[in-house]
Order: C-alpha cells, then structure tokens, then sequence
C-alpha cells in the first residue's frame, strides 16, 4: 500500500501573484498541496514541525521550478502561530500578493474511547481544531485589510460518520467543519472565502504503515469506500483545487469515493 510516486501533471489554472502558507506542508496531503500549488504558479510557504522533512519537501517543489520558503512550527502553540504571522508579514511587506492559507497540519489517531486520556485530548485537539482556528484568525486577520484571501481547511469524513476509536478525532474535525462555516458567515462579505475539504481514509507515508499492520481494518475501511479504494494525497489537490474559485464559502466537500 506504499504511497504512488508525485505526479508531474500539471493543474489546469493558475495561482500567479499567491502566497499559500501550507501547514504539515513536510508529508502527506499537506505536501501534495504544497506541490500542486507551486506548479501552478504560487509563491509556497511550507511549514511543519521537522526541519529536516521540510527540506526534503522544499528540495521536491524546488526541483519542479517552485519557489519556496520553510519555518517551522508547531500550529498547537500559539507562540509559534504569531511567530510564523510575523514571518509571513516580512515576506509580503511591500509586495502585492493574494494570501492563500490551508491548515493541513494533523495526524491520523484511533483510540477507544476508555483508553483515551487528557493528554490524547489535548494532543488531538490541540493540532487539528485549536491550531487550525488560530491560524485562520491570525492570516485570516491580514487577508481581511488586503480584502482578498482563500482559506482552506482539512476536515474529514470522520467528523460526520463514526467508527470505533474515533471518538476524539472526529471530535476535532467536526469542530474544523463548524469553524469552517462560522468562519466564513464572518468574512464571506469582507473578501475572504472560507471552506473545507473532507477526504476519505487517504494513503500517506504514514496511513499505508498503519494499514499494513493491521490489513483487517484497512480492508473494513476500504469496504466502507464507495470506489473500493482508497484516495491518495496527490488527488485531494487534483479533485479540489476548484475550491481556490468557486465554491460557496462556507462548505465542506465530501470525498468519500477515494
């Protein structure tokens, strides 16, 4: 179930004249993103905790023309949130550019729900709904004065279905899927388009080692899976970048096919 290697396709428009701050920009569908994003012209900002698999990313957009910059962070602390604010505002200072955010940072976790302590609650949310909400707040902040932006949140078919050991995270998505929409109820009239998307289990680095060891659930979530496969993260951006145009701000695509 090892992930396919990074397609070379080409999207079909253009982000000329964007900077896309990709968060968990180092693996998986964050950097699928950052990738897809490059290609088609945008200037990419790929933030992660890990320097080294940031580089490793930065190398990768770099190789196919891209221009990138790297700062690490940890999106659950609100200290290296306005550390990285602060870092972005140097980058655009004096320069004409359409702010693009996608908060991908996150990681899979299965739990029961006796098992789960604090700690895994702090942990889970920490990342996925605290850090995404206080990303969006801080760029959503200077996307608002530019009177333009995109923001892009990754929730999950978990936050409407339910599995076991799911409990928490899909706790922490749906919570994405509400921020999602009450955020953009707010800057919808002030030029700023929020919306979410929601894969399906995906194969990453990451979800294909899990699957392998335990082939019994991989199977019963495949089962699950309309298409009898599961998504991959270099088809997230390629069944969704249409949301950088023309969605209705406040929605959440469902992608439950693979």
């Amino acid at each position: 179930m090892a992930s396919q290697p990074e397609s070379a396709e080409l999207p079909s428009f253009r982000l000329d004249g964007r900077l896309a701050i990709v968060t968990g920009a180092s693996q998986g569908i964050g950097r699928a993103f950052a990738l897809a994003y490059s290609r088609a012209g945008a200037e990419v900002v790929l933030v992660s905790r890990g320097r080294e698999k940031l580089l490793e990313a930065q190398r990768a957009v770099e190789s196919a023309g891209g221009r990138t910059h790297i700062l690490c962070a940890d999106v659950g602390k609100l200290e290296d949130i306005r550390r990285l604010e602060q870092s972005v505002l140097k980058l655009v200072e004096g320069r004409d550019l359409g702010l693009v955010l996608v908060n991908s940072a996150g990681f899979g976790f299965t739990k029961p729900a006796l098992e789960i302590t604090e700690e895994d609650w702090d942990r889970v949310l920490d990342t996925h709904a605290k850090g995404t909400f206080f990303c969006c707040q801080a760029f959503g902040r200077r996307m608002i004065e530019r009177g333009y932006g995109k923001i892009i949140n990754l929730s999950s078919t978990w936050s409407s279905s339910t599995d076991m050991g799911k409990s928490v995270y899909g706790a922490a998505k749906a919570g994405i899927s509400y921020l999602t929409a009450a955020l953009s109820t707010e800057w919808a009239p002030l030029g700023v388009r929020v919306n979410a998307i929601a894969p399906t289990s995906t194969l990453t680095d990451s979800t294909s080692l899990t699957f392998q060891e335990n082939p019994a659930r991989a199977e019963r979530l495949r089962s699950r899976i309309k298409l009898g496969r599961f998504a991959e993260g270099r088809s997230q951006f390629r069944h969704h970048r249409s949301f950088i145009r023309t969605f209705d701000p406040g929605s959440s695509r469902i992608r439950a096919s693979g």
